[in-house]
This record gives C-alpha cells, structure tokens and sequence, in this order.
C-alpha cells in the first residue's frame, strides 16, 4: 500500500472484498495511512460493478490472450493495453468513441491502415494521408 500511494496520495477509502491476502498487517497499514476501509459482503461481486467490469475487459481483451513472462513483462502489457484503452477502443456509452476523443477522418484523407496496438493483440484504425 505505501508503494502505491507514495507521499500523501492515498485515498479516502478502500473498497474490497472477504480475501484472506487482506491479513492483520494489511488493515494496520490501511488504517496508519488514514484510509477507510469498506468491506463488501461476502460472495457479492455486484457490490462493485465498475471495479468487476473493468477487471473483466482486462481479462476478456488482454490477459486471456498472452502469456505473461514475468511482472516486467505484466506491467509492460498491461500499459499498452490502458493505453490502447483510453485513445483507441470504441466505447458504447461514449457514443463508440474513445475516451480521448478522436477526430472524424473524412475519406479524402486517404485510405484506411490498421495500426497494431498491445503487441498486435488490437488494431487502431486510421486514415492514411
């Protein structure tokens, strides 16, 4: 916890589950960094349906289809995907947009190239001037 939240950026509270990683030693650390914790019940991962669809998308889109060599190589996977996530994956409730909002290409820019995102795992489609 203190590597994640270095130098006073910690949260309010910390929403998680009835796992038992979460021992004495964790919730002592929570608790000196000023942080609430909020449990949820047990076996209800509806009580935090962002957390468990977001979790489900890395899954579903990227981590079922590698095979991941060492935390480097997780961390580094993992990056290109949010990357991938943010300026180039379609988004229903975005009006199939991406959160970084791109610009409508006209087709006199020229013809339409795929773009290889997350090692080739998901394509950014562009058009080439």
């Amino acid at each position: 916890m203190i590597e994640a939240f270095p130098d006073e950026t910690a949260p309010r509270f910390l929403i998680r589950d009835h796992d038992g990683i979460y021992g004495h030693v964790f919730r002592r650390r929570v608790r000196s960094m000023g942080i609430e914790e909020v449990v949820t019940a047990p076996r209800s991962p509806w009580q935090n349906p962002f957390c468990e669809r977001v979790i489900g998308s890395i899954r579903r889109e990227c981590l079922n289809h590698v095979i991941v060599l060492n935390e480097r190589h997780l961390r580094r996977i993992l990056s290109s995907y949010f990357e991938y996530y943010h300026d180039s994956r379609t988004h229903l409730s975005l009006g199939r947009n991406a959160p970084a909002k791109r610009e409508i290409e006209p087709p006199e820019n020229g013809s339409v190239v795929a773009i290889p995102k997350v090692g080739g795992l998901h394509h950014r489609y562009r058009r080439a001037a």
